[in-house]
């Protein structure tokens, strides 16, 4: 009887451990494709950046060939973590304040319909990577609960499963966003 006991509780324990690694494995990949897509959005969102740096590579040469440049080395950067998710993200807000800037010093360029188009397509993407933010700190959450609770903190640690840290935008960050609605009016 002792031993039927003992068995029954072994299979509970390993049931609960494998069930528990499965479920960590699930989340820590969903937190690995949640920054996957935002790398897509960033990137998707460069190329829109470069179509119009070259709009705008009529009207000012010397500025749009710089950030053209700038654009090549940043587009395609890989994302594995937050920050440099965050990094991406200022790389894009500087950029974009410079396109602004050229296209207010020629109303011309700020008039082109497909400056406008390109400039709507680049809001949208700052939409997506939005949403995919979101989307990775409900993830982080999910995976930050398992590995804090018990009792699959236990597993989580055996199997060192870290905490994943979430994205944030600092008030400086939160400042330096060019109004973009304004700017091209």
């Amino acid at each position: 009887m002792t031993t039927i006991i003992l068995i029954v509780l072994a299979v509970i324990v390993i049931g609960y451990f494998v069930s528990t690694q499965r479920s960590l494995v699930s989340l820590d990949e969903l937190c690995k494709n949640a920054l996957s897509q935002i790398e897509v959005q960033l990137n998707s969102r460069w190329d829109a950046v470069l179509a119009l740096a070259k709009m705008a590579a009529q009207y000012s040469k010397h500025e749009s060939e710089t950030l053209i440049q700038v654009i090549q080395q940043r587009r395609g950067a890989d994302i594995n973590s937050p920050a440099d998710v965050n990094e991406q993200q200022n790389a894009l807000e500087q950029v974009m304040g410079r396109l602004i800037a050229i296209g207010e010093a020629y109303p011309d360029l700020k008039a082109a319909d497909l400056f406008r188009e390109t400039q709507e397509g680049v809001k949208q993407y700052e939409e997506n990577v939005r949403m995919s933010r979101m989307i990775y700190n409900d993830t982080a959450t999910k995976m930050n609960r398992m590995v804090r609770q018990w009792p699959s903190s236990i597993v989580a640690s055996m199997l060192h499963f870290d905490l994943k840290d979430y994205l944030k935008v600092d008030e400086e960050q939160k400042k330096s966003y060019p109004n973009l609605d304004e700017a091209f009016k």
